[in-house]
């Protein structure tokens, strides 16, 4: 009758599963470092996280686009959480002589104009304000020096309430197109309104082609 002889202890042969799991969690704790807070399983990188700018207002994606010189366009999205409606009136900036607030229309030809906004953007509760290439969007004219790409530009929004907010914007690259300043008197010709718009095409405002 066989009888099962029991293999003599090894140290060797048992412990040489736990340094492979040992080494298996070291690899695992790496990878695991290599990705970032913001990034998920396939690597890509989280969106943006909203700027909080005072007094339940919020803006996401604050920036500018890169310019030399003459003008540029700021965007981003301000969201009012601040249980009452406001009216952006107006933005200041060091960066800038002269900033207006201009909404873009079709032109009724196929493209785009855009003219001053008459008594600044409402901003319901709850509501949101979007800008963006090719649409309504912050103006800063007679720059005070070149914005170029990973500037920051410090920017305070104006209320009808009084109330002001500041923020910081970051300057990026964008390629541009081709729109034109409405005048006041719907001439389309580009000549001046009296807010220093000389005979240019806004190729700055950083619509899309």
């Amino acid at each position: 009758m066989s009888r099962s002889i029991p293999l003599p202890f090894s140290p060797a042969r048992t412990a040489r599963p736990t340094r492979r799991a040992a080494l298996a969690a070291g690899l695992l704790l790496s990878l695991t470092a290599c990705t970032g807070p913001g990034d998920d399983e396939a690597g890509t990188t989280a969106p943006p996280q909203d700027e909080p700018v005072g007094d339940g207002l919020t803006l996401a994606d604050p920036w500018v686009k890169a310019a030399e010189e003459g003008m540029t366009s700021s965007f981003g999205t301000l969201r009012n959480d601040s249980g009452r409606d406001l009216v952006l009136i107006g933005v200041s900036t060091p960066a800038s002589s002269m900033v207006e607030l201009h909404e873009t229309s079709s032109d009724g030809s196929g493209g785009m104009s855009m003219a001053e906004k008459e008594g600044g953007f409402p901003l319901p509760a709850g509501g949101e304000l979007v800008l963006e290439p090719g649409g309504d969007h912050i103006m800063l004219m007679d720059l005070a020096a070149p914005l170029l790409p990973g500037d920051e530009v410090e920017l305070t929004l104006l209320f009808e309430d009084g109330t002001e907010h500041a923020y910081t914007a970051t300057v990026k690259d964008f390629a541009g197109a081709q729109e034109h300043y409405e005048p006041e008197d719907g001439t389309g010709s580009g000549a001046s309104d009296g807010g220093g718009h000389e005979g240019h095409d806004h190729s700055d405002h950083g619509g899309e082609e």
